[in-house]
């Protein structure tokens, strides 16, 4: 049977609309896949930022237990003398810092006019990290009984995809060393792996930042916000698996509940504050992690070429079987005889 250009455009068209169906059936399932859960032994961090006194006190420790030097950016070095970590953010070799909010005349502390609030940043260990799902050679790795995000040197490509994926911007690129290298909070894994806790949590003398098992530190959270502001309270220090000296103080009045549960699909690291969360500078975020929901997309996109691909299969096999049965034109040439004669 042979087949005109009409009848062939008419397939055609045919096959393109029986793709294009197909591709809208495949957009009416939700597009994320399923969050990865916290795993039933992970660790990790409260920081209650009430309790913070800005001492930057982990800041020094974060940078003796990780071999870092300290930070002295060239505006402030003439005025500390090059005596003070100055560390302004996270960089290739500050893996953890304390920010200031501030407002106003800044007279009271943890109050959002005319007053001021302290936020410790650093890995967040996502639950389901946008770092692990981007990185294309497994450096970025999230340990599947303690939850914890580490990252392999001798892996990267260098390639930074972990930085531009991170909604929080931990991961940071250190140009001082040859070749380069990602550098961000591993939660001292070095250290957990002899027993010890992170060094930020086992300098600070408050307990703002405090370690253990994340379902254990979500309940330490709980108990904060439900006690009355203004009451006495006797915070945890270092580490809830360990008994060592409290720190007695005040209930803030803490403002939108504990950031990391649910936030860009929870994450290990959680936090407490009497200023909200978006002014410490930690993102809003939807429940789903956007690995999840750039995943779901791919797979989305991946399960929706297989329409057009048998589409373009099919034309294939048309135009094949049109040139094959096509009546012979003596006004061309036929490649099995040579040339037209003259």
């Amino acid at each position: 049977m042979s087949m005109n250009r009409r009848e062939f455009l008419k397939r055609s068209l045919g096959g393109a609309a029986a793709g294009a169906t197909a591709a809208g059936d495949a957009q009416a399932f939700s597009l994320a896949r399923p969050d990865k859960q916290l795993p039933p032994q992970a660790l990790g961090m409260l920081y209650d930022s009430t309790v913070c006194v800005g001492c930057k006190a982990c800041v020094s420790a974060c940078k003796q237990a990780n071999g870092q030097p300290a930070a002295m950016p060239a505006e402030l070095a003439r005025w500390n003398e090059g005596t003070w970590d100055s560390a302004q953010d996270l960089d290739g070799r500050t893996l953890n810092v304390i920010k200031a909010f501030v407002d106003g005349t800044r007279e009271v502390k943890d109050r959002e006019k005319d007053g001021f609030a302290f936020v410790k940043r650093h890995c967040l260990h996502c639950v389901d990290p946008s770092c692990v799902s981007v990185c294309p050679v497994s450096a970025m790795k999230k340990d599947p009984k303690t939850g914890v995000v580490t990252y392999n040197k001798d892996a990267c490509i260098g390639c930074r995809y972990c930085s531009y994926g991170c909604p929080f911007g931990v991961p940071q690129f250190d140009l001082t060393v040859p070749f380069g290298r990602i550098n961000k909070c591993e939660m001292c894994s070095h250290l957990l792996a002899k027993g010890g806790i992170p060094a930020c949590c086992d300098v600070c003398p408050t307990g703002a930042s405090l370690f253990g098992p994340v379902a254990a530190l979500q309940e330490e959270a709980e108990a904060r916000l439900a006690a009355k502001a203004g009451s006495r309270y006797e915070f945890p220090r270092g580490s809830l698996t360990e008994k060592r000296p409290r720190y007695e103080g005040v209930v803030a009045q803490y403002a939108d509940g504990v950031y990391g549960v649910k936030d860009g699909g929870g994450t290990q690291v959680r936090y407490l504050a009497a200023v909200s969360f978006e002014k410490l500078g930690l993102p809003k975020l939807p429940e789903h992690s956007f690995a999840a929901i750039a995943e779901g997309v791919q797979h989305t996109i991946y399960k929706g070429f297989i329409a057009p691909l048998a589409l373009f299969g099919g034309l294939v096999v048309l135009v094949w079987r049109a040139v094959r049965r096509a009546p012979h034109d003596p006004g061309r040439s036929d490649p099995s005889h040579g040339s037209r004669p003259s």
